[in-house]
């Protein structure tokens, strides 16, 4: 995933070369954007927040999110990506 910190808008942008990109209105200080991140991965999805975490790249653009609880097949069909 990428993460895009003080966009206009929290939303899911797309996806791009497998990845998916993630804006947020967050700067990228203190953990806020990836707090947004994984709060908006979190609503979509339909889980509690605690169950989306970043898993590795924390300070960069592009991090690895742990999703608990939810299958890779129903985490595609929910934000609408190809499997």
């Amino acid at each position: 995933m990428r993460v895009q910190p003080r966009a206009r808008r929290t939303e899911i942008a797309g996806e791009r070369a497998g990845g998916l990109i993630v804006r947020v209105t967050a700067p990228p200080l203190e953990g806020r954007a990836n707090r947004a991140a994984c709060k908006l991965l979190a609503d979509r999805l339909g889980v509690a927040p605690g169950r989306v975490t970043v898993h590795r790249g924390a300070g960069a653009r592009d991090k690895v999110i742990r999703v608990e609880g939810i299958d890779t097949e129903t985490l595609h069909r929910r934000l609408g990506l190809k499997a």
